[in-house]
């Protein structure tokens, strides 16, 4: 009967204990509970500190476009820097936890780098590391440069046009590069043209007076297999006042916006049947007071039907085949009425030194009401896509968001630019990639 009523006190015990044994329970929790803040066999153990960077000490980079990656584990790190052989600082970020920090662009091939690093541990212990190493030479390198030049100012339309040295097959690592600083806030995209060259374009024109800046952090950035960039790229220009015109070749009608302003709507003569002046949104490419229009170069020449040889005054060129914006006292009696051109836009000369006088490349013209459709890279047509299309000639797919700080790529759908200054009128018809010249031209240095 004892072992039953043993048996029994168990049972009883399993179900439900007694005081004497929660006051036990209780204690040993308790104790385990000091414990954890430091003692024997306790509960919270604390991590080690540790820290470690990579590339190694005594490395030798072949990889420079990954950077350098510092990680701390048991502690958080209080100070990170990276310096080349010059002495210069090389940037970078740490992540929200400050436990990871990396270089923010590639790092240059052919160099020594050396680290120092510092962490604090949960008990406020500190450590140091350090680490030199050097990159390596690149089978080969490339190199950019930007179609602006140092300070120019250009037009509302103007794309940022960069031209690499060598082919690139790794569009994306390269685009990821591209910086823009820009005065005032900019949403835009990168579009390659082809693989030696990539464009921004903004998503509307620019704002007028904004200052912009490329800086392409190509240094170490792989464009291919053992390809990689020489050197970085800075280049400032500036955008100018807003001078955007759309000339109708249906109403013989040129408007001229400045600054978002209707300034002028000035009759016109296009191109006659047959020499239609091609619908497109252009830019202005360059400008020429005269300029030689010849006939014979696009094999119209001296004895044949329609041969001419002329200067023309006030000539602002806005297609590769030969179309301008120009002088033409000859046509004033038909300017308003009639198409009678050669495919130029004919203006009376004294709108047409007007117009000169204050044009500069990348000046939005946009043809419409023409029964030819307008050619793709017939000129600087970048214009001539929506801003979908443009999206989808990025690399990455992405939008890029710039401001004074820098730029930085999001989704297309999470941005919105600001209100642009003056209307833009999309191209109506746009044909394949294909240029016929019109006429070949001599432009000399303007008057």
């Amino acid at each position: 009967m004892r072992g039953s009523a043993t048996t029994m006190v168990k049972r009883r015990d399993r179900r439900r204990p007694g005081p004497a044994l929660l006051l036990a329970v209780v204690s040993i929790l308790s104790a385990g509970c000091q414990a954890g803040r430091g003692g024997v066999g306790s509960v919270h153990q604390l991590i080690p500190l540790r820290l470690a960077i990579s590339p190694g000490q005594g490395a030798i980079d072949n990889r420079p476009d990954l950077g350098v990656a510092v990680s701390a584990s048991g502690g958080k790190l209080t100070s990170v820097t990276v310096h080349d052989k010059r002495g210069m600082d090389v940037a970078g970020y740490l992540n929200p936890g400050a436990t990871t920090w990396h270089t923010t662009w590639a790092l240059a091939p052919s160099q020594t780098y050396a680290v120092s690093a510092t962490a604090m541990s949960e008990r406020g212990r500190t450590s140091t590391r350090t680490a030199t190493f050097e990159t390596s030479a690149p089978a080969a390198t490339f190199s950019a440069s930007l179609g602006e030049t140092s300070g120019e100012t250009v037009g509302v339309g103007m794309p940022v046009m960069v031209t690499f040295s060598r082919a690139i097959r790794d569009q994306a690592q390269v685009e990821r590069s591209l910086e823009l600083r820009t005065s005032k806030p900019v949403v835009g995209a990168w579009y390659w043209m082809d693989d030696k060259t990539v464009w921004f374009r903004p998503k509307k024109f620019w704002p007028a007076y904004t200052k912009v800046r490329l800086i392409a952090h190509l240094a170490g950035v792989r464009g291919g297999p053992g390809l990689y960039g020489a050197v970085d790229l800075s280049q400032a220009f500036t955008v100018g006042e807003s001078l955007v015109t759309v000339a109708s070749t249906s109403s013989h009608r040129m408007r001229v916006w400045v600054n978002g302003k209707l300034r002028h709507n000035w009759p016109i003569s296009t191109g006659q049947p047959g020499d239609d002046t091609p619908n497109g949104a252009y830019l202005t490419i360059e400008k020429g007071n005269p300029v030689d229009m010849d006939s014979c170069s696009f094999g119209v020449c001296a004895g044949d039907p329609g041969y001419y040889n002329v200067l023309v005054y006030d000539s602002v060129r806005f297609t590769w085949s030969g179309d301008y914006i120009h002088s033409a006292p000859w046509s004033v009696g038909e300017q308003g009425f009639a198409n009678v051109s050669h495919g130029c836009v004919n203006l009376a000369p004294g709108y047409a030194v007007w117009y000169y006088d204050r044009a500069v490349r990348g000046d939005p013209v946009t043809i419409v009401g023409s029964p030819q459709a307008g050619t793709w890279d017939d000129g600087w047509t970048i214009w001539f896509l929506k801003w979908q299309k443009l999206v989808a000639g990025s690399a990455l797919k992405q939008a890029a968001v710039a401001g004074p700080s820098g730029s930085y790529f999001a989704e297309p759908a999470a941005v919105s630019p600001p209100s642009a200054t003056a209307p833009h009128v999309t191209a109506p018809h746009v044909t394949a990639r294909h240029v016929i010249a019109r006429h070949m031209v001599t432009v000399p240095a303007a008057s």
